[in-house]
């Protein structure tokens, strides 16, 4: 009985010559193609960004968040009440807490220009950022006149403007209120 060989073509320069010119193409077609495309594209997106907005675009939603021209931004590491949560002042009476606190923030903001720095989004889709409006740091502003609690867990450094704004009574703190992830929740 006769073996039978198994055929095994040899290699030839032409072949090789044709893996050779396939694989440098598509090794310079991918190295063309990353030196053209956008940083941006296919989830490399940045970790930040820098927002600038004229005073003429700027609208003061509520105590923790602002459209900046068509785009919405909530500051970071800050949680204001919502407009329609009430509080109680100092004497009982109950006020609108989270209107009070969009009238801080407004007047916080004045008639400057609000720059931000922005480092991603919340649950609603928003941007999230900690915001200067001139010289006011309009994140720490807020927490430290007491118009809004501190997420400690997002910025560490703001507990301590809530500590002093809860010990001096100022703001929210002056009565009482429903913190406003709780208020949330109940409506």
């Amino acid at each position: 009985m006769r073996r039978r060989k198994i055929y095994k073509p040899t290699r030839s320069p032409r072949r090789w010559g044709r893996a050779f010119v396939v694989g440098a193409t598509a090794l310079l077609g991918g190295g063309l193609v990353s030196l053209g495309l956008p940083g941006q594209l296919m989830g490399s997106a940045p970790g930040s960004q820098d927002w600038s907005t004229p005073n003429a675009q700027i609208r003061i939603v509520d105590g923790d968040t602002l459209r900046l021209g068509d785009r919405m931004l909530r500051l970071h590491g800050v949680e204001a009440p919502e407009r329609g949560q009430f509080c109680t002042d100092a004497q009982g009476r109950l006020y609108d807490c989270g209107t009070a606190a969009a009238a801080v923030l407004a007047d916080l903001v004045g008639e400057r220009a609000v720059d931000c720095r922005v480092a991603g989004r919340d649950r609603f889709g928003r941007a999230l950022g900690a915001c200067r409006a001139g010289t006011i740091d309009l994140n720490a502003s807020m927490v430290a006149a007491g118009w809004a609690l501190a997420d400690s867990g997002a910025v560490p450094v703001l507990a301590q403007y809530e500590t002093a704004a809860r010990q001096a009574q100022r703001g929210l703190w002056t009565g009482g209120f429903e913190p406003p992830a709780h208020w949330r929740r109940g409506h």
